[in-house]
């Protein structure tokens, strides 16, 4: 960790305090465009409309609480977990946040502004809905941590079972469907930089060098010349990556 820019943390700092290092920036984040893309439904609306009360910091934190719950109490339907029978009944839920709050937060939660959709004749980026989450994200991994030194780059699946164009379907992985992502990580498994497979990158590739070439490339130049150990298997390898690394 590197304390000069975080004096606050130490071992015996709370995982809240952790994940805040990573989190309070895109927090306010979907503060702001949460109630930006309600707003804008407000807008689009006919006739006079009863808008409900803006989304606090507090609201997206506790949203966030509940959601991670949820995976560890899997019930069949959202409203299930502020059911009141007998035999389905979790407090935990109601008391901490109503039920329509969460929907309404669910219903327009939002990442990014949509009257600035990218222009799709043009370079058109296919992560622009969440582009700043994952570009707060992988600024603060370097900036929160110096790595081991080994490394190693390799692809993970995220299961995903959405509609996107770039949804990978990879037989030999256990979750088969789901967003791939290249990933740079340390012998700890902590994530130093991480780039989503979205499609064949024609511009990336050249006559000399491998689409998968440019992505060791790219997901290793922060860590370039600091003499870590590079780990990889041969979907990655060729000789002239070698070259390009050895130099």
């Amino acid at each position: 960790m590197k304390n000069s820019e975080v004096p606050h943390i130490n071992k015996d700092s709370s995982p809240l305090a952790v994940l805040m290092l990573f989190f309070t920036e895109i927090f306010s984040l979907l503060v702001e465009q949460t109630n930006l893309y309600y707003q804008q439904h407000l807008d689009r609306q006919a006739g006079p409309s009863c808008g409900l009360p803006n989304i606090t910091l507090p609201d997206i934190m506790t949203f966030t609480a509940l959601a991670l719950q949820m995976g560890h109490i899997v019930k069949d339907t959202l409203h299930d977990y502020w059911s009141r029978l007998n035999q389905m009944h979790t407090p935990f839920y109601g008391e901490t946040m109503t039920r329509d709050r969460f929907l309404h937060i669910l219903r327009f939660l939002h990442f990014a502004d949509n009257s600035r959709r990218p222009d799709p004749s043009g370079e058109y980026d296919r992560l622009w809905k969440i582009r700043t989450v994952f570009d707060t994200l992988n600024q603060a991994y370097p900036k929160f941590y110096n790595p081991s030194d080994l490394l190693t780059v390799d692809e993970v699946i995220i299961k995903f079972q959405g509609r996107v164009i770039f949804r990978q379907y990879i037989p030999k992985k256990r979750k088969r469907f789901g967003i791939k992502i290249y990933k740079l990580c340390d012998e700890s498994g902590y994530t130093y930089d991480m780039k989503v497979y979205v499609g064949r990158d024609s511009r990336s590739a050249t006559d000399d060098m491998t689409a998968t070439h440019a992505t060791v490339g790219h997901l290793t130049c922060r860590a370039e010349g600091l003499g870590h150990k590079l780990f990889m298997d041969n979907f990655f390898l060729s000789p002239r990556l070698f070259d390009d690394l050895l130099r």
